[in-house]
């Protein structure tokens, strides 16, 4: 039997001027279509006006997570991703 990861990524804009929402409704989509779950997602400022998401969700244990890292990535205006918790929730 397998457990539930929950995994915070930081996904960093490449500019101020990006559209937040546009790429948060994208990383949504990604994550549910890979599996997971999508718990929260949170903007946080960061300096000089640009701000992170910071995407938390429900990962199965077994299932390898760079892959979806490399998706995140690839999202349009992402300049940026880092996977800055990862904890056994259940």
């Amino acid at each position: 039997m397998t457990g539930i990861a929950g995994i915070k990524i930081k996904l960093m804009p490449t500019s101020p001027e990006v559209n937040l929402k546009e790429i948060e409704h994208k990383a949504k989509k990604i994550v549910e279509d890979e599996g997971g779950i999508n718990k929260e997602y949170e903007i946080v400022p960061i300096a000089f006006g640009l701000k992170a998401i910071i995407v938390f969700f429900q990962w199965p244990e077994e299932k390898e997570i760079d892959f979806l890292e490399e998706k995140l990535g690839n999202i349009e205006n992402v300049q940026s991703v880092q996977t800055i918790d990862m904890r056994k929730i259940a």
